[in-house]
């Protein structure tokens, strides 16, 4: 179970109902030079330009039909400027300003949207210190499914999910589920201090995930491809462009999700995970999956080194002023804390167990 939460410390719910949030639908960030993050993301990735200007990019995956997954705006310091989640109605516009005002959290409304393509939302300074957008209305654009002659062999398709590190997990897993997630996957100890959390909402293993360390920052945000082929071009296409540099971690598969990933940094070290074949969560007795923080399996399946950077390094976030928020030191003990050696790993096998103790599909 999760490490008791301290009274002092806890979120309350509020009186009035959550918004019916739907998926995390876009995010946006803020880039140093623009000409470069647009040669990454465009010419590398291959995200579809919606429009764009001199400050600012709009760019979706090939199945969007809203008008973007992912802004890129030029500004003086590389940071996160907004979580955005879609919700089921205009009026859960409304129901997610009173949620936070009742909480307490400074909100901003603007009903001309924040960025193009996107009508009447609120922003947010949540509990934990992140920037959280809620919309319904948006433009529709072309959804491109069809449109194999513009599809490339490394083609992102949706965007999946975001990650968003913080120094009290238990705290914010509390306060997500109030606001309607529901948890897949966790990582505790145990003591049942969690490490981790992966919370969806739309039917998949998450929309985002609380990963502990130092924060609010924001560790990645994650795009879909269909297979793990693409990921492979992806990673083919870095080394020929002589920027896998770039390339941090992976490819590999994950042990929570089960999914095939790779994590690649853009030219400010925004951290982009590539990312496919998880599993469906839409039950409403989907069973969570607990795992222990000293397995080496739970980061990559096959038990390959996890990078320090990758514990370590993430975004800054900003307020609604278009500050950084300041950053605060976990208290806990992080994932990098307890694991042993350089690599991030300490047991595969239950003590006493051999390789002899294992066999197909089954672990003693």
């Amino acid at each position: 179970m999760n490490r008791q939460i301290s009274q002092d410390n806890i979120i309350p719910k509020p009186s009035v109902p959550a918004p019916d949030i739907v998926r995390c639908a876009y995010m946006e960030i803020v880039v140093t030079d623009l000409a470069k993050s647009r040669e990454f993301y465009v010419d590398v990735l291959g995200l579809h330009v919606t429009e764009e200007d001199e400050n600012t990019i709009y760019l979706r995956s090939l199945e969007e039909f809203i008008h973007h997954n992912l802004v890129l705006r030029k500004g003086p310091i590389a940071a996160v400027a907004a979580f955005a989640y879609r919700v089921k109605s205009p009026a859960e516009v409304d129901a997610a300003e009173a949620y936070y005002k009742e909480l307490g959290c400074r909100t901003e409304r603007r009903k001309d949207g924040f960025t193009k393509g996107i009508g009447d939302s609120v922003r947010v300074e949540d509990p934990l210190g992140f920037p959280y957008e809620f919309f319904y209305e948006t433009e529709h654009v072309e959804r491109l499914t069809q449109r194999y002659d513009l599809y490339s062999a490394g083609e992102l398709v949706r965007l999946d999910h975001f990650n968003q590190v913080t120094p009290d997990v238990p705290r914010g897993r509390k306060y997500l589920e109030d606001l309607g997630f529901r948890v897949s996957e966790d990582i505790q100890d145990s003591d049942g201090v969690t490490y981790a959390v992966w919370m969806h909402r739309k039917q998949t293993v998450h929309d985002t995930a609380l990963t502990g360390g130092n924060g609010p920052r924001m560790h990645h945000v994650a795009f879909a491809t269909h297979e793990k082929h693409n990921i492979i071009q992806i990673c083919d296409k870095m080394g020929a462009l002589r920027i896998s540099d770039r390339i941090e971690r992976g490819p590999g598969r994950h042990g929570v999700s089960n999914a095939f990933y790779l994590y690649i940094l853009d030219p400010d070290g925004h951290r982009i995970e590539i990312y496919t074949q998880d599993y469906y969560t839409g039950d409403p007795d989907n069973p969570v999956v607990t795992w222990d923080v000293h397995d080496n399996q739970r980061r990559d399946w096959w038990g390959n080194p996890v990078v320090p950077s990758w514990y370590t390094e993430a975004s800054l976030v900003l307020d609604l002023d278009g500050n950084p928020q300041p950053v605060i030191e976990r208290t806990d003990a992080s994932e990098m804390a307890v694991t042993v050696g350089a690599d991030g790993f300490s047991y595969t096998r239950k003590d006493g167990a051999d390789a002899e103790g294992f066999k197909l599909g089954a672990q003693v």
